[in-house]
């Protein structure tokens, strides 16, 4: 497949990453040609706008990501609101659209709710993000203050937490040992589905109690 970008169709092979010039208008444009379609995700920054067409791979891992942290969220008995796909975005700075958010302290501030204000509403409290063609940024997520940000690379489960005005790499607030929990599901994914991993991990949890 070849890249085309008209005011008609935009088409990316996937695994593409396409920058271009543009501010804040050509970004809205974009995104509105774009409509709900999954592919290309699409991203602002000032001045740059970012094009990419996930391989299949990462809406798999993507997928598989979130359903641990259900998983693991549900065994802790914590309410929470999950949200995919979700556009977050502060107009003139940043538009960026992070494959899964959840609510877990501020859950009660989201429910029920249809539109979500950037620039007033509580932030997410985890953010999870596949990165496999170097899309993703942690620091893209600063303005949103949002508190925990994970990143799957290289089949590597990166955390960060903010602390101040940046970024660490550290280890969850949420869920204790995640980081082995998730290389575990990651290898079993291998060679098993979806479903039988989860399975695995319920089963995992339940022993542990």
């Amino acid at each position: 497949m070849d890249t085309v970008i008209t005011p008609e169709r935009i088409e990316l092979p996937p695994g593409a990453v396409l920058k271009l010039l543009g501010d804040w208008k050509d970004y809205q444009v974009l995104s509105q040609q774009l409509g709900d379609r999954s592919s290309p995700r699409i991203k602002y920054r000032r001045g740059e706008i970012l094009l990419m067409a996930p391989l299949p791979e990462h809406g798999r891992d993507a997928s598989l990501l979130a359903d641990i942290a259900k998983v693991l969220l549900d065994h802790l008995n914590r309410a929470y609101e999950s949200f995919t796909p979700i556009t977050m975005s502060l107009p003139e700075i940043s538009g960026i659209e992070p494959d899964f958010c959840f609510y877990i302290e501020n859950s009660r501030a989201v429910v029920g709710k249809k539109i979500i204000n950037w620039e007033s509403d509580p932030p997410p409290d985890l953010a999870i993000e596949i990165d496999v063609t170097s899309y993703t940024d942690v620091n893209d997520f600063l303005l949103y203050r949002v508190p925990e940000v994970w990143i799957l690379k290289n089949n590597r489960l990166l955390i960060y937490r903010l602390q101040g005005e940046s970024y660490a790499l550290t280890e969850s607030s949420y869920f204790f040992n995640v980081r082995e929990i998730v290389q575990q599901c990651l290898q079993r994914a291998n060679e098993q589905t979806t479903s039988e991993v989860i399975r695995w991990l319920r089963n995992y949890l339940h022993g542990q109690q």
